[in-house]
Protein backbone atom coordinates (compact mmCIF):
# COMPACT_ATOMS: atom_id res chain seq x y z
CA UNK A 1 0.00 0.00 0.00
CA UNK A 2 1.35 3.85 -0.55
CA UNK A 3 2.69 5.27 2.69
CA UNK A 4 0.51 8.29 1.78
CA UNK A 5 -2.69 6.00 1.96
CA UNK A 6 -1.26 3.98 4.88
CA UNK A 7 -0.79 7.08 7.07
CA UNK A 8 -4.92 8.53 6.04
CA UNK A 9 -5.75 5.20 6.94
CA UNK A 10 -3.91 5.20 10.41
CA UNK A 11 -5.83 9.13 10.88
CA UNK A 12 -8.63 8.61 10.01
CA UNK A 13 -9.42 4.66 11.81
CA UNK A 14 -6.74 3.37 13.96
CA UNK A 15 -5.96 6.71 15.55
CA UNK A 16 -9.49 7.76 15.43
CA UNK A 17 -10.79 4.07 16.82
CA UNK A 18 -7.66 4.47 20.38
CA UNK A 19 -8.69 8.07 21.36
CA UNK A 20 -12.46 7.61 20.63
CA UNK A 21 -12.08 5.17 23.64
CA UNK A 22 -9.54 7.18 25.66
CA UNK A 23 -12.51 10.02 26.12
CA UNK A 24 -13.90 8.25 28.63
CA UNK A 25 -11.55 7.59 31.28
CA UNK A 26 -9.16 10.60 32.97
CA UNK A 27 -5.61 10.89 31.16
CA UNK A 28 -2.85 10.30 33.40
CA UNK A 29 0.40 10.97 32.88
CA UNK A 30 1.18 7.43 32.05
CA UNK A 31 -1.98 7.54 29.87
CA UNK A 32 -0.62 9.81 28.14
CA UNK A 33 2.80 8.10 27.19
CA UNK A 34 1.26 5.14 26.37
CA UNK A 35 -0.61 6.33 23.70
CA UNK A 36 2.27 8.43 22.10
CA UNK A 37 4.51 5.36 22.37
CA UNK A 38 1.55 3.53 20.23
CA UNK A 39 1.88 6.20 17.79
CA UNK A 40 5.33 6.14 17.22
CA UNK A 41 5.25 2.45 17.29
CA UNK A 42 2.63 2.45 14.56
CA UNK A 43 4.57 5.48 12.56
CA UNK A 44 7.64 3.39 12.22
CA UNK A 45 6.08 0.62 11.26
CA UNK A 46 4.83 2.71 8.39
CA UNK A 47 7.99 4.52 7.64
CA UNK A 48 10.19 1.69 7.72
CA UNK A 49 13.94 2.01 8.57
CA UNK A 50 16.52 4.45 7.76
CA UNK A 51 19.34 3.14 5.28
CA UNK A 52 22.25 4.72 5.42
CA UNK A 53 25.38 3.23 3.66
CA UNK A 54 23.31 -0.21 4.11
CA UNK A 55 23.43 -0.04 7.41
CA UNK A 56 19.60 -0.12 8.90
CA UNK A 57 18.84 1.73 11.77
CA UNK A 58 15.09 3.16 13.55
CA UNK A 59 14.11 6.27 12.68
CA UNK A 60 14.25 8.86 15.30
CA UNK A 61 10.86 10.26 17.09
CA UNK A 62 12.15 14.03 15.72
CA UNK A 63 12.11 12.48 11.89
CA UNK A 64 8.92 10.65 12.48
CA UNK A 65 7.69 14.10 14.04
CA UNK A 66 8.85 15.76 11.01
CA UNK A 67 7.88 13.14 8.53
CA UNK A 68 4.05 13.47 9.57
CA UNK A 69 4.01 17.22 9.42
CA UNK A 70 3.65 17.03 5.50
Amino acid sequence: MNKAVTITTYNTTEKTAVLYGSETWAMAEMDMKSLSTFERNILRLVYGPVVEQRIRRKRTNQELWERCKN
